[in-house]
């Protein structure tokens, strides 16, 4: 028998800078998108054109410096003008270019981001509830924060400092050896290559400190949140130093990676000066001679100078450059990582749209299990005839609401098969699977959004005498009428404004609007009190009468009504039948109803007739 645990979520095989980029580089150049294609094309001419112009601002700098030197009078004033006039030009067109290039790539860098982006969304509701159930949130939002941020970073120092660094250094290589010496071209690319080993080994020492600050950081904002999003229970239990030890002790952490990289930085810049130095040292003193001895100029001098002071300026930043391109190659790993995620549950390659015609469900020896140590389905086989309604009962932990996760296709049958109409859902498309289920589960967890948006969100676009429709089908339409914002009242973060009742109508609400074939209602009252309970329960009799109705129930006074009842116990359907007949089998079923009732009654709860879903 395959079991769920057979394939578990497990850690993607670490992509690493080359595979980021290579998963990274195809949205820079998109397929069918030759606006965007021209524009990196022209960025590119740009990039290069502002490069070449640069160059030539320590040329025309020479010029005029030994024209300036030789001349005498004010008759030779006119060259070292045109050549100063050059020279402001250069500097121009070398910042136009620029700045061209920038906007040019600006839109497609953007999109690239924009892409990415949805594509992550998409994903992660695209995977299993299992996914879901094993990460943080807090943690999970904080990857895809990095992540698209990341893009961002990467293009910004990557493509518009390392690149042109890159080539300003192989041109000022190429001018230094053509119009000085060989020599001082040679001494200048040694300075350059040792800045960058040194500048490179020392980062990727430090990079293990950002490292840990980001698996710290993720730490802490997955306990705020988690803290947060619990806040009435932080306050019940009077935990809020408790809490914020916790925060606190990821924090340390991050304040501790935080320090050695800040101390461990003060040495990688003390060594980047140093090589810079010598290497400006050495070419000042090669060049000097070369005055000395008439074979160079004093502008030559100059332009040898102005070319390292022009290069040190990117080159002070390579260090923060690298470790940003390399942060943010982390950053997007884990990005794609998320993205590499395989759903557990995926449509066949030839899955067809489901077509209700009479929307009866089969459960045909099924068996399941989260993990392979623990069975919690061992062959249940049932029907729910078109337009009826079955009730599941049992114990906790019996698999009731795995039942429902089943059939909503959460999680794929280890063995058997779950039918809708004769068709097996799993070759049948998610998407129009869970079109025609409508769920009002135990624990209804809203928007934190309007009333309107709530009820709406069971049919998008649909339109207000709709949604005032369906409020007054779930009875809650009188309730958002006496509210001051009406429809338009926001109901907090995951409905906390609301009471559960209050929810529960909105949830009814919400799937009366989406019209469903089959009606799924998991342990939809369990939580509610009795009143409320009997109040919900006649809107879930109301919205369920014609369709076909599954019910996982706790409570059994919710169900006595089913044209079915079946009774579950460890994985097992033990009893099957209708209320009366269940009782008049004083087995499972009848035990069950005595403690119910001997509790009601030692609670003074005593309903009004019985109520059905």
């Amino acid at each position: 028998m395959a079991s769920t645990s057979d394939n578990p979520i497990s850690p993607q095989p670490a992509l690493g800078s080359l595979g980021t980029l290579r998963r990274f580089l195809p949205y820079l150049w998109p397929q069918n998108e030759w606006g965007l294609r021209t524009r990196v094309v022209l960025a590119i001419a740009c990039l290069v054109a502002a490069k070449v112009a640069v160059v030539f601002v320590p040329i025309f700098y020479r010029d005029a410096i030994d024209a300036l030197d030789m001349g005498q009078g004010s008759a030779v004033l006119v060259l070292p003008v045109g050549i100063i006039l050059a020279y402001g030009a250069a500097r121009l067109l070398s910042l136009a270019f620029g700045e061209l290039r920038d906007a040019l790539f600006a839109k497609v860098g953007q999109r690239a981001i924009r892409t990415i982006a949805l594509q992550v969304f998409r994903h992660l509701h695209a995977l299993s509830l299992g996914f879901h159930l094993s990460r943080q949130t807090g943690g999970l939002s904080r990857s895809i924060e990095r992540g698209t941020k990341a893009i961002e970073t990467l293009l910004r120092f990557s493509i518009f400092s390392i690149v042109p660094t890159v080539l300003e250094l192989a041109l000022v290589f190429v001018i230094l050896w053509r119009v000085l010496d060989a020599w001082v071209a040679l001494a200048t690319v040694i300075t350059v290559v040792i800045y960058i080993t040194y500048t490179m080994l020392v980062t990727e020492w430090r990079i293990k400190f950002r490292r840990i600050m980001n698996e710290e950081d993720s730490r802490a904002n997955t306990r705020a949140i988690d803290s947060l999003l619990n806040y009435e229970t932080v306050k019940y239990f009077g935990n809020e130093e408790h809490e914020a030890r916790r925060y606190d002790s990821a924090m340390r952490g991050y304040e501790k990676a935080s320090i050695k990289s800040q101390t461990s930085l003060a040495l990688l810049n003390i060594g980047q000066a140093f090589i810079i130095s010598a290497g400006l040292t050495a070419v000042m003193l090669m060049t000097a001679n070369g005055i000395v001895s008439g074979t160079l100029t004093l502008g030559a001098f100059v332009m040898a100078n102005t070319y390292l002071m022009q290069l040190y300026q990117p080159l002070g930043f390579f260090g923060f450059v690298y470790r940003e391109i390399k942060q943010s190659l982390i950053d997007m790993e884990k990005m794609f990582d998320l993205m590499g995620e395989d759903p557990q549950v995926a449509d066949a390659l030839d899955a067809k749209s489901l077509e209700v015609t009479g929307a009866e469900v089969t459960f045909e020896d099924v068996y399941f299990d989260y993990d392979a140590r623990r069975p919690i389905l061992k062959g249940v086989s049932f029907r729910v005839p078109a337009g009826q309604t079955v009730a599941v009962v049992g114990p906790s932990g019996s698999g009731k609401s795995t039942i429902a996760r089943l059939l909503y296709r959460f999680y794929d049958v280890a063995q058997g098969s779950i039918r809708i109409d004769g068709h097996d859902i799993q070759e049948i498309t998610q998407s129009s699977l869970r079109a025609s289920i409508g769920v009002v589960p135990q624990d209804t967890v809203l928007f934190n959004e309007s009333i309107y948006y709530n009820i709406a969100y069971g049919k998008p676009g649909a339109t207000p005498a709709e949604i005032e429709h369906a409020a007054r089908m779930a009875h809650v339409h009188d309730f958002i009428m006496a509210m001051p914002d009406g429809y338009e009242t926001l109901v907090g973060e995951r409905g906390l404004k609301l009471s559960g009742g209050e929810k529960q109508r909105v949830a009814i609400a919400r799937t009366v609007i989406k019209d469903p074939a089959i009606l799924l209602l998991d342990e939809a009252t369990s939580a509610l009190d009795s009143h409320t309970e009997q109040e919900i329960q006649k809107n879930l009799r109301e919205i369920s009468r014609g369709r076909t109705t599954l019910c996982i129930a706790h409570r059994l006074s919710t169900v006595v009504d089913a044209d079915e009842i079946l009774v579950l116990d460890d994985g097992y359907i033990v009893e099957r039948g209708r209320h009366a007949e269940l009782l008049a089998m004083d087995a499972h079923y009848a035990k069950m109803w005595r403690r119910q009732q001997e509790a009601r009654e030692h609670d003074g709860d005593f309903p009004e007739g019985a109520l059905v879903t």
